[in-house]
């Protein structure tokens, strides 16, 4: 099997998040899905199989697979424009449908998701105390302006918003008890961020539920706390999300909201090649 390898919302020649991406005449049994992203190691493979209105897509992390993936949605815009160059492309995932677009620009593929809808809910009371206990915080580290909820957009993370940077650039968990405590309560990744200013944020994201300590850059994550911010009235607008500094590979993801409560949002950023 061809496996591409592509780093999605890189910062030039450096940084983003590794992806593959198969492009193939049909879908594979899930089992060799599952082999060949375990064997490949990055956060998710995207597995893609065209269809007569697009492609069809599906996204293996290295224990299990998940049902939307951000940055592998990047890296399939970038080489589907390889293939066919600039335009949009529609995606269907196991429970969503979604469209991707290619751009050129002088520091190459810009490409731009459209992401499923968006929800948020609150959370439970034991998940909250344990997830603090799991980094040693308690509530006085954190940012009393945005509550610990539930965020979705394609796949469920739990956003815990920090008071200051130090914390979340000092960010460690027991990897076991981590990935046993998402699994629990159905998460895809803890999303932790820390705001700057209104428009800029920093996020590291734990994806030990499927295998990844840390994720250098999520869309799914990004485009999730872009929808909460805007149903949940703290924020309206576009901002960008600074990621995978802390762990040596420098991502940036933009973020854009469409109006109305609940309506997909659009992530943006640039790919480069891996030499895999």
């Amino acid at each position: 099997m061809n496996v591409q390898h592509i780093a999605a919302f890189s910062r030039g020649e450096a940084g983003g998040n590794p992806a593959g991406v198969a492009l193939l005449a049909q879908m594979p049994p899930d089992a060799e899905m599952q082999r060949v992203a375990t064997e490949v190691g990055y956060s998710e493979t995207a597995f893609v199989v065209p269809r007569e209105s697009g492609y069809r897509v599906r996204y293996f992390a290295p224990d299990g697979e998940v049902p939307f993936c951000g940055h592998a949605t990047i890296a399939l815009g970038a080489v589907l424009a390889g293939v066919h160059g600039r335009g949009d492309y529609s995606l269907t995932l196991n429970e969503a449908q979604i469209h991707v677009s290619a751009e050129q620009t002088q520091e190459g593929w810009q490409i731009t998701l459209l992401s499923p809808p968006t929800s948020f809910r609150p959370v439970e009371a034991p998940l909250a105390k344990r997830v603090l206990d799991l980094f040693g915080w308690d509530h006085s580290d954190l940012d009393p302006s945005v509550p610990i909820v539930r965020i979705n957009a394609g796949a469920e993370h739990l956003l815990i918003a920090l008071r200051d940077h130090a914390l979340l650039q000092n960010m460690s968990y027991e990897f076991s008890a981590g990935a046993a405590l998402m699994r629990e309560f159905g998460l895809v990744t803890i999303d932790l961020i820390w705001r700057e200013t209104d428009v800029l944020f920093h996020s590291r994201n734990p994806f030990a539920g499927h295998g990844v300590y840390e994720d250098p850059a999520t869309g799914a994550a990004a485009a999730a706390l872009g929808g909460y911010l805007r149903d949940a009235g703290l924020a309206y607008g576009a901002f960008d999300v600074i990621q995978g500094a802390d762990m040596g590979m420098p991502s940036h993801i933009h973020v854009a909201p469409l109006p109305g409560t609940g309506q997909p949002v659009r992530i943006s950023g640039l790919t480069r090649a891996i030499s895999a």
